[in-house]
């Protein structure tokens, strides 16, 4: 069965329809955020422009929070 792109669009449309009619458009925003596959490395960005923590600086903060 083949989809043109017309309708492709409608289904879409009638889709984002359906879901800001019954959940609002803030739950329409995170339902379809649940389902992006988003962008990048996250396992690598989250470390990268971290600085090293030495232990002086660990026995530093321990020692001022005391």
């Amino acid at each position: 069965m083949a989809v043109t792109v017309r309708e492709l669009e409608r289904i879409r449309r009638e889709g984002l329809k359906a879901l800001k009619d019954k959940l609002g458009v803030e739950g329409m925003i995170k339902f379809i955020q649940m389902y992006s596959d988003g962008k990048g490395d996250y396992t690598k960005e989250k470390y990268e422009n971290q600085e090293e923590l030495t232990i002086e600086d660990f026995e530093k903060f321990l020692a001022e929070n005391n």
